[in-house]
């Protein structure tokens, strides 16, 4: 949880929450992260859909917004589990012509009632705690997909690692997907920047993009994570959600500079539109 978040739960002010995270620290009651705090075991643990859905909102919808904007008419996407990837759903019912293939419950909800979009969903086993769809069905129905982007998001991002979550099975259907894209596109607040979980999603060399909010000012190793995803040629792009106090929409968003490409990187073709339609045919007669 963000000291943001912390401060505005118990009502008092940042400077007093961080002077608390610290004792608590030294009694070995949390770890300390970059601008807020987990429990002890972060590798590991995993917060429950309930409690993530309360954190960081308004930097969610801002990012969501952003994310938004890449995805045109007559595309078909994959879209893992999350729930700043529930927010991106959920703007997505105004693209006309769009296919979108998922392992969320969540995400295909909030797509239910889109008539100009075409969800398809994935096979596999339901996980409670993210209403998401994995183990062997959810990978082997995906197998022999192609699209044009995916949209993920996870528990923490780091340049070294890259994507990374605290579940196993979540991780591999995860891959999965990255497999079936042309590009991948994370999604991640400021919060998980410099954070490393168990299990790699996504290798930093894979990501061709990351939408995230602007780090606030006295968190130096969330922009230091950024210019290193950047130096590694990850494109950012950056909102200003940060500093907002809620509602729909964040502040305009800023664009930062893209890197050149990357060694040996060769940019791929995005298919048709209906070849793409084709290649999510063959998915839903399996």
């Amino acid at each position: 949880m963000s000291l943001r978040e912390l401060a505005r739960v118990v009502q008092t002010s940042e400077v007093t929450v961080r002077r608390d995270v610290r004792a608590l620290e030294a009694e070995g009651l949390l770890d300390r992260r970059h601008g807020g705090a987990v429990l002890p075991g972060g590798f590991t643990r995993e917060s429950g859909f309930s409690q993530k859905s309360h954190l960081a909102t308004a930097e969610k919808t801002a990012i969501a917004d952003l994310a938004a904007g890449l995805v045109e008419e007559g595309e078909a996407i994959v879209v893992g589990a999350g729930t700043t990837t529930q927010e991106l759903a959920r703007r997505l019912a105004r693209v006309p012509g769009l296919t979108v293939v998922t392992n969320s419950l969540l995400v295909a909800q909030a797509l239910a009632h889109a008539n100009r979009v075409e969800v398809v969903m994935t096979g596999g086993t339901l996980r409670g705690s993210n209403y998401a769809l994995v183990g062997s069905g959810a990978e082997q129905s995906l197998q022999g997909l192609r699209v044009s982007r995916a949209f993920l998001s996870g528990s923490g991002l780091t340049a070294e690692r890259g994507l990374s979550t605290s579940n196993m099975l979540s991780a591999s259907v995860d891959r999965a997907l990255v497999q079936a894209a042309g590009e991948v596109v994370v999604l991640a607040d400021h919060t998980k920047l410099g954070t490393d979980t168990m299990f790699q999603t996504v290798p930093t060399d894979l990501i061709t993009r990351l939408v995230t909010d602007e780090p606030p000012a006295h968190d130096d190793r969330a922009g230091t994570e950024l210019q290193a995803l950047a130096d590694q040629g990850v494109q950012i792009a950056v909102t200003g959600a940060s500093g907002s106090q809620g509602g729909d929409q964040g502040p305009p968003a800023r664009r930062a500079p893209l890197p050149g490409p990357r060694r040996g990187h060769v940019p791929l073709r995005e298919p048709a539109a209906a070849s793409e339609r084709g290649r999510v045919a063959d998915l839903r007669r399996r």
